[in-house]
């Protein structure tokens, strides 16, 4: 309710739900004369209102909540110049030690080496043997027992994309008057905002227009946008996405089921994996990460890297650690290291949400950069207070974090430089395959258990989301990880000279066109 000053009348402009009216009828059949002080507008325009006259405010709770709240844990407080230039050497010359250690240590030192080497790998491997996560099926709950869920959608120049996602949230099995849909739309896309605003009509839409400010980020909108928000879960979802529609009932089932659990990340699918090689990699890449690895380390208790979508919060637990920090270009990983930190469980579904793959190599590379820079913010972060950190985590999860995070960040560096040193070998004829020495051969067996661990997961991950008819792109692997080595430098140089810029991702309306259903297991 805000009181305004309307024609020289003090006015209480209230925009309530149906419970709210049914309250209100009652106190005017008690008091009739709040007719004349009382106005009743639709939940768009008082949103709309309250973002502008509290925008300052909005503002600055978006970029600074997450330093005053936890001031050890924020991108704009602990990535300095100088942070950033020493762990862009560090990377530099641990990538050169590892790769020159074969041609210049002595023999006991290779089971260390191949240790280190391997440990990333190996958390894949233990991955892929943990019991596959159980597909749930939801509760029938009545619609008095369902929760408001609201549903966070950050845009910017996506008008294109707007009638999709419309159409795709007119699908959601749920009832429509406790949907909380929320556009979050920078205000410098106008042709967003007016394709939104065509929408409005529709009840169950809301929109939130964000102040042109800095810095140009999504986890900036979420958090301008989060306190609006009203449900008692609340959701992320990107443009592209097409989630099933059943998501959100599983969802609440699951949350109800298991009430240790505060987050839970649905199961991404890439739906254009047979249009070429590329996008046939990436489903890949996605069915190991969101069908192997993340059950498995979220039935470990380990940190939860989560995804850039189709997370859910409970709401109060999301405000409790700040939201988003809003410096960070991967939000998502970085919060689920924050929610491991205050001991907030995090979960998996097998509930799906669709999305496409880039299919061109330059707008995977502008993501990759994004992504692989955010990785590195998140470690730098986290590890300014590396005691606090351990303590905050546990050893066990401590040391799981410290080698998943590292390990992405160096792992297509040395797959690169170790290809490139190979060649180099072979062709000034060093190399005999008759004549195998200890650092040879320990060499060979880190090239064949790192692919085998790789190709393993990802297979298993796209037999699991159903998608077996792309499996033979995966034999371009090692083409793969070169490409998301070449992102990996990119973003050691972005982390140098713009740590905090944000690469759009172009995203363009698609087909229905998705794989089959995911196999029982």
């Amino acid at each position: 309710m805000v009181r305004v000053s309307t024609l020289d009348r003090d006015v209480a402009y209230t925009a309530p739900d149906f419970r709210g009216l049914m309250a209100l009828k009652a106190l005017i059949e008690a008091d009739p004369a709040l007719t004349s002080r009382i106005c009743i507008v639709p939940s768009v325009a008082m949103r709309r209102y309250l973002a502008d006259v509290a925008a300052a405010d909005l503002m600055d709770g978006a970029r600074q909540t997450l330093a005053r709240q936890w001031p050890r844990a924020a991108a704009s407080l602990d990535l300095t110049f100088n942070v950033r230039i020493a762990f862009t050497t560090m990377v530099v010359l641990l990538v050169g030690i590892i790769v020159a250690t074969p041609y210049m240590a002595p023999a006991w030192i290779m089971p260390f080496w191949a240790l280190v080497i391997l440990l990333p790998a190996l958390i894949r491997l233990a991955s892929i043997f943990a019991p596959a996560a159980p597909i749930h099926t939801e509760a029938l709950f009545e619609t008095d027992e369902l929760p408001i869920y609201s549903i966070l959608v950050p845009l910017r120049d996506e008008a294109d994309m707007v009638d999709q996602l419309c159409a795709e949230f007119l699908k959601l099995d749920y009832p429509a008057h406790l949907l909380d849909i929320i556009f979050v739309v920078e205000q410098r896309s106008p042709e967003t905002v007016a394709a939104v605003q065509r929408h409005i009509a529709e009840g169950r839409f809301g929109l939130v227009e964000v102040p042109h400010a800095l810095p140009l980020t999504k986890p900036k909108a979420l958090d301008f946008a989060l306190p609006f928000c009203k449900g008692e879960f609340v959701v992320v979802f990107d443009a592209e996405d097409r989630p099933v529609p059943r998501q959100l009932r599983q969802i609440v089932s699951q949350f109800r089921r298991a009430p240790h659990l505060h987050c839970i990340q649905a199961r991404l699918v890439v739906a254009n994996g047979p249009s070429g090689w590329l996008p046939a990699l990436f489903a890949g890449e996605y069915g190991a990460l969101f069908s192997v690895f993340l059950p498995a380390l979220g039935r470990w208790g380990m940190v939860m890297p989560l995804g850039g979508t189709s997370n859910h919060f409970r709401l109060q637990s999301l405000r409790s650690v700040g939201g988003w920090d809003a410096y960070n270009v991967t939000e998502d990983a970085d919060l689920g290291v924050r929610l491991a930190r205050r001991r907030l469980a995090c979960g998996t579904s097998s509930a799906i949400t669709y999305e496409d793959a880039p299919e061109d190599l330059n707008v995977w590379m502008g993501q990759r950069r994004r992504w692989m820079k955010g990785w590195m913010q998140t470690f730098l972060v986290h590890n300014r207070q590396p005691r606090q950190l351990l303590r905050d985590l546990g050893f066990a999860r401590f040391v799981v974090f410290e080698v998943m995070v590292l390990g992405m960040i160096l792992s297509p560096l040395l797959h690169t430089a170790f290809t490139l040193s190979s060649i180099v070998t072979l062709a000034l004829g060093w190399f005999d395959p008759f004549r195998l020495d200890l650092w040879s051969f320990c060499c060979l067996l880190v090239f064949a258990l790192g692919y085998g661990i790789a190709f393993s997961s990802q297979i298993l991950g796209l037999r699991r989301t159903g998608q077996k008819d792309i499996l033979v792109w995966q034999i371009m692997l090692p083409f793969y990880w070169i490409a998301i080595s070449w992102a990996t430098v990119r973003a050691l140089v972005d982390l140098t000279l713009k740590p905090f810029h944000w690469i759009k991702t172009a995203h363009r309306p698609v087909s229905d066109a998705r794989p089959g259903q995911v196999p029982a297991e």
